[in-house]
Formats: structure tokens, C-alpha cells, sequence
């Protein structure tokens, strides 16, 4: 069975993944990396919900560490090369192409670090998020840190966001309203 990173948005969003993955002789090991998560009780109640599947799984997960106020510096400093500006940009903006890239670097770093070879992120399986900008950070990840490959699955696709709907509420996971940073929540 390969290993394979698995980077973690939340629980329901990763556990159809990981199930097709258990069940095609992949063994993920769960990387938590969601600096932009906000507020940080919002950050602790997704974190809470995938360490319990992952407990429940006997699935490894790491906690990265959760520094919001570096994510904003980062995603700002980026913008502001081209003159935007986070709090102006909607969903699937560069914001968010940004935001990607740096948690994708620090799964490739993660990745390099435990010696897997391979990794991949559940924020494909999100109808939400642009599947071109999330390829674009992790091939560019991967390409940074070398000998690491990115793993650019839709995994929308074969049943899986049937099944991850059917997980939710199999595993009463709490289910959030928003993406996680402060300029995607709801008005």
C-alpha cells in the first residue's frame, strides 16, 4: 500500500477521499494546514472534526501550526504586487490562488519532510473552489521543494461528492457555512 499526503481542509470534504483511498491501497497520512482559517474557534472545530475521523480510521494526522495573522501577511504581501487588495476579491480570485499556494508549499515541505514521495488535497473534492488554480499551487509546490510529486485528482468525480454527502451526516460532521477566511464569510 503507497502513502500518500493528504491535505485537509475539514472532515467532510476529506472523508469520501480518504475512504476511496483506504479502499484503492493508498494509506493517507492527513496533513492539517489551514492558516487561513478564521476565527480560530473555526479553525479548532474543523481540526477537532478530522482528527476524530482520523482517530476513528487509526489514519496518522499532523497539525500544522495555525498562524493566521502570518497567512494574512503572505496573501496580502502577493496581492499587492498587483495592486489588490484581499477584502475587494471574490471567491476564485487570485486571493484564493494565493491562499492555495502557500498551504500546498507547506504540504510539499511536509510531504519532503516525511519522506513520501506523493501528495494530494481534499479542496479539489469543493465544487466551490477553481480545480485550475488548486493544480497551478500544487504543480508549483511540488516544482519548489523537488522530489515530491503533486497528485492532481478532481476528486469530484466517480460518486465522491455523492458519497461525501452520505458521510456527513453518517458521521454527524459539523458542516461550515464558508471556506474559512474571514473575506468568505457570508455577509
Amino acid at each position: 500500500m503507497k502513502e500518500v499526503l493528504l491535505h485537509s481542509c475539514c472532515a467532510p470534504c476529506s472523508s469520501a477521499i480518504i475512504e476511496w483511498m483506504l479502499n484503492n491501497d493508498v494509506r493517507p497520512v492527513i496533513f492539517y494546514c489551514n492558516p487561513n482559517i478564521y476565527p480560530e474557534e473555526e479553525y479548532l472545530i474543523r481540526k477537532n472534526e478530522i482528527t476524530r475521523y482520523a482517530k476513528r480510521l487509526g489514519i496518522s494526522i499532523i497539525d500544522d501550526d495555525y498562524d493566521h495573522e502570518k497567512w494574512k501577511e503572505y496573501v496580502t504581501g502577493q496581492l499587492c504586487k498587483n495592486g489588490e487588495t484581499p477584502e475587494l476579491l471574490p471567491e476564485r480570485s487570485n486571493r484564493c490562488l494565493e491562499c492555495f499556494r502557500l498551504r500546498m508549499l507547506r504540504s510539499a515541505k511536509k510531504c519532503a519532510e516525511l519522506g513520501l514521495q506523493e501528495f494530494t488535497t481534499t479542496l479539489a473534492s469543493s465544487r466551490w473552489k477553481s480545480l485550475e488554480q488548486i493544480n497551478i499551487a500544487g504543480q508549483w509546490a511540488a516544482s519548489v521543494v523537488g522530489n515530491v510529486t503533486f497528485w492532481d485528482r478532481n476528486w469530484r468525480k466517480g460518486g465522491l461528492q455523492e458519497r461525501r454527502n452520505q458521510l456527513l451526516k453518517e458521521n454527524g460532521f459539523y458542516n461550515q457555512l464558508y471556506c474559512g477566511c474571514e473575506y468568505s464569510m457570508p455577509k
